[in-house]
Formats: structure tokens, sequence, C-alpha cells
């Protein structure tokens, strides 16, 4: 009996502490409060009447990143919902607010907005669900969600890499049309608003608008559409380094062939079939990047006639090798020497050094003849001098006659080539970047 007294006065001690304890005392739940379960949510505010406007307010976190291959953009921004519900209105004396999260939405009624043409979209939950529920004590409700989309923007390659992409993300009710629910920018023009460090690699923003406007379902009927609209300037400096600047250097190095003399043919060849494949490679490089549009992009322009300059140097060198034997043979013909010891020795000198030229020789027997007994005295001479001075005379004369020989040894068609080439070339870049920027 003495132990069942003495737990009873202390039960009936603790219950007193408690009662004094005002931070012991329990709460009203919310949809008391709120008093949820006399109404049914599933219904919209005013069913049955005039639609319920919702006002929408948006604030960009960041544009995440711009796919040109898959003609889309994600962005993270905050979504903002306005509407007014009497049926969650409650008495305050302080007229205050009441704040929930995530778990308040599934029991009333939300608008039910979507992003049109979106391919993904999720809203953040780290730690929780980013969502913010604040009723008034009159019914006004502020709906917020933090949310990355990824939605389809149709680009135009026309002009890329000089290009400005317009995008634009779209917001609309999915079962509520104009009659139900009317959608609408709550602060006007200042609805949409941004951060100042939004910033991307490739892209300069250049605008961000907020609009409206109506969208028609055949069997639906007609929805209220919100727009936030944004104007994108590509970058050009990354593709002047990795592809243009390229496309010039392989089309003047193109040009160094019309300075080779032109019987040097392992030269001139393998410089121009060098240019040529660098090129190629330089076209393949962009086209991995982009998508596979079925019109002309102004990079593929001035690749395309960058690599028609390179083609046609190439072609230049075969009508001025082919245009040079003929002239030979012509010549040889003319002396009775198209044929003979003196013709293949010609031959000989062309395919070792490449630079056999006929304006030093005598083609006369008579002076070949004596020709070769100079050259017979100079080897003489040659062996009883000193090795040190045999080689300073070469390069003495090496340097005095390259000028004379590349003068002498050239075609007509290359000394027009080193003007048209050039200037040709210069006036389509002046006509591109005009053009185009």
């Amino acid at each position: 009996k003495f132990s069942y007294i003495f737990l009873f006065k202390h039960s009936k001690r603790e219950i007193k502490m408690r009662k004094l304890d005002s931070t012991k005392v329990r709460p009203l739940k919310s949809d008391q409060l709120l008093h949820i379960q006399d109404h049914d949510f599933a219904l919209r505010p005013g069913f049955g009447g005039s639609p319920i406007p919702v006002g929408i307010d948006v604030q960009v976190e960041s544009i995440d990143s711009i796919s040109e291959v898959d003609m889309d953009f994600t962005m993270t921004l905050y979504l903002r919902h306005y509407w007014k519900d009497e049926r969650l209105s409650f008495p305050s004396k302080k007229n205050k607010s009441m704040t929930f999260d995530g778990r308040l939405i599934k029991k009333i009624w939300v608008p039910d907005v979507f992003f049109v043409h979106s391919k993904r979209s999720f809203i953040h939950d780290t730690t929780v669900e980013n969502i913010m529920l604040r009723v008034y004590p009159d019914g006004n409700v502020l709906f917020s969600l933090r949310i990355t989309v990824s939605a389809m923007c149709f680009m135009d390659f026309s002009r890329f890499p000089l290009d400005t992409q317009n995008c634009s993300l779209e917001l609309e009710s999915y079962a509520y049309n104009e009659d139900d629910l009317m959608l609408y920018w709550k602060h006007g023009n200042k609805s949409l608003s941004t951060d100042e460090h939004i910033s991307l690699s490739q892209f300069f923003i250049e605008e961000f608008s907020a609009s409206s406007g109506l969208a028609f379902y055949s069997s639906t009927g007609w929805y209220n559409r919100l727009f936030i609209n944004f104007a994108l300037r590509r970058h050009i400096f990354f593709f002047v380094l990795q592809s243009y600047f390229p496309a010039m250097l392989m089309v003047m190095l193109s040009w160094v062939s019309f300075w080779i003399d032109r019987r040097a043919v392992p030269a001139r060849v393998s410089l121009g079939i060098t240019t040529v494949l660098t090129m190629s490679t330089i076209m393949t490089g962009v086209s991995a990047s982009m998508p596979q549009v079925s019109y002309i992009k102004a990079v593929d322009v001035y690749l395309w006639i960058s690599f028609l300059f390179v083609f046609l140097s190439v072609i230049e060198y075969a009508a001025v090798n082919y245009l040079t034997t003929i002239e030979e043979r012509k010549q040889l013909k003319k002396r009775g020497k198209a044929s003979g010891m003196y013709s293949i020795d010609a031959v000989q000198a062309m395919a070792f050094d490449g630079c056999f030229h006929d304006t030093d020789v005598d083609m006369s027997p008579t002076a070949f003849s004596d020709h070769c007994e100079e050259n017979e005295a100079r080897a003489r001479t040659a062996s009883v001098c000193n090795v040190d001075t045999t080689r300073l005379k070469r390069k003495r004369s090496l340097k005095g006659n390259v000028g004379r020989i590349i003068l002498q040894n050239n075609h007509v068609i290359d000394t027009y080539s080193r003007i048209i080439f050039p200037s040709v070339y210069i006036v389509f870049n002046f006509f591109y970047w005009g053009l185009y920027l």
C-alpha cells in the first residue's frame, strides 16, 4: 500500500509540472487549423464559377548547359505560384502567415503547371524536397518550388558559329483550360528575375524577357501559356582558334607551292597533299561536334571554300607540270634532240635533283662536248682545292643564284597564282565576315 500511495502522489506531481511547462504543450495540427478535412480539395477553388487566377513568379538561378547536338538547354529556377483558396483561411489575431513544407501539398489543391517541350525535370530533394507552402489568414497561398528542367530549343545553325539563338521555357496548366484557370505573370515584366552571376562558357546572355499567350488543342480547347524568353549570342573566339585560324594557315601554306621550283615534283606534291588532308581533318572535327542538319552552316561555307583554295593549288601545279613537260618536248623536237644521250642525261638530272634548267645548257652537240670538257677541268681543279674552300664557294654560289633560279624556272601560271590566289582569298574573307558579323 505504501508503494502504491507513493507512486500515485509522484504521478500527480509530474502532471502538475507538465501543465506548468508551456514548452511541453502539444501544438495544434495544421490540418485541424486549416480545416482540411472539412473540404474536398480534389476540386479547384470556386469550382463551377469563374476561372481561378494563378500568378506566376520566376527567379532563374542558373543556365546549366546548352547542347547544340540535342538542341536543348538545362535551367535551374525558383517557380512560385500565387492564388487564393478561401477553404484554407484561418483566424489570426496578428494576421501572420503559416509556412509548411512539402508534406501538406498532397492534402490540398495546387495548380498543375507543367513545362511545355520539356525533356527532363526534377524537384531538388537535398536535404529534403525544396518545396515551400505559405498560407495567409485570408486564404492567399504562396507555393514555391526549386526545379531543374531540360527543355527543347529550336535552334537555327545557318549562321553557326556567328549565330544568336532564341530559346524559351513555356509554362502551362495541364488539366485546366482558360475556363477553369487563368495563368498570368504576377508582377508583369518584373515577374522574371535572374541571378547577376549567370554566365555560360560559349554564350553571352543578351536578354531575358517574360511574355504570355494562348495555346489551342483541338480536343481540349484553349490554355493560357507563359513564356520565359532569352537570347544567347555565341562566343566566336573559341571557333576562331579551333577552326578559322587553322584553315587560314593551311590556305596560306598551300601558296608556298607557287614559290618552289616547278621541277621539284616531290616537294610540291607532298605539300599539296598535306594541306588537303589537314583541311579534311579540320572539317571532320567541326562536323563531329554539330547536329547533322540538312542545310549549310556559315562555318561550312568558310571551310569548304578554304578547302577549294587548297585543292586548286594542287590542280595549279598539275597544270604547271603538264604544260612544262609539253613545252620541253617541243623545244627538244625543234633542236633535233628528242632522243639520245643528252635527253637521257637531262631526264636523269631532273629525276635526281629536280632542278635541271634548260636555259643554262647549250643544246648544240659542240657546246655539249665543250661543256663536258669544262666540267672535267673543274673537277680536277676542285680535287686540288681545300674542302673548306669548296664548301664556302658552294654556299656563296647558292645564295647568289637562288633568286635567279626561282625566277627563271617558274612557269607563268605560278607567277600569276602568286597574285591571284591571295587577292581572291582576301576578298572572300572581307565578304564573309561582313555578311555574317
